[in-house]
């Protein structure tokens, strides 16, 4: 595949990827969090902030394209 067509892709993949994932991110806050004390919503926007970078370093990875074979 050829690499511009690739890094666009995965450009369209993080961006859908983020909006999906802060959607999600936050209703799931409000359904189950609503009557929860301040620390519950920081330690669960803390790690829900930081999950979402493992798909996007998959997809990351897949736009550089194959690794050089080795020498």
């Amino acid at each position: 595949m050829v690499p511009r067509l690739r890094s666009f892709i995965g450009t369209i993949l993080i961006i859908f990827l983020v909006i999906i994932y802060a959607l999600a991110a936050t209703t799931v806050a409000t359904l189950m969090l609503a009557t929860s004390p301040w620390w519950v919503h920081f330690l669960y926007f803390l790690f829900s902030g930081l999950l979402w970078i493992l798909p996007a370093m998959l997809i990351i990875k897949w736009m550089a394209g194959p690794r050089p074979p080795k020498r």
